[in-house]
């Protein structure tokens, strides 16, 4: 359903910017649940890079806020029930930032093969769903 049909209204399950949609749930592929397990260890990375790569008591508001932060970002923007609603550019940004964090989380913590893999990975997947959501 759409709004007014006027350009630049937003859908009426769209309320301020905010997801309103009760419609039937998506199929789940094979990609959606990589790209699941690519989530965390996502936040898995971000997690152990606040945990090993801060000093003392530091280590302990990073290792719980950074995944914590991701989390709340993942969930208001970019899971498939947002909470408010972006267009597949904003997702997509969403995404890169969080998916590239932990990339670069493995790169600080000396291990580039882990990066590398995870990086490959997740642009594989990315693009997959990517292409999914603009067909």
């Amino acid at each position: 359903m759409t709004g007014s049909g006027r350009p630049g209204t937003l859908p009426r399950s769209t309320i301020a910017g905010v997801n309103t949609d009760q419609s039937a749930p998506q199929r789940i592929g094979p990609n959606d649940a990589f790209r699941f397990v690519l989530e965390l260890f996502a936040f898995f990375s971000i997690g152990l890079w606040g945990f090993l790569a801060w000093p003392p008591l530091w280590n302990w508001a990073f290792g719980i806020g950074a995944p914590l932060f991701a989390i709340v970002l993942w969930g208001l923007f970019r899971s498939p029930k947002a909470v408010i609603t972006l267009d597949p550019f904003g997702k997509a940004l969403v995404e890169i930032v969080i998916m590239g964090s932990a990339a670069l989380a493995w790169l600080v913590m000396g291990q580039w093969i882990v990066a590398v893999v995870f990086g490959i990975l997740a642009v594989i997947s990315g693009v997959i769903s990517g292409r999914k959501e603009f067909a």
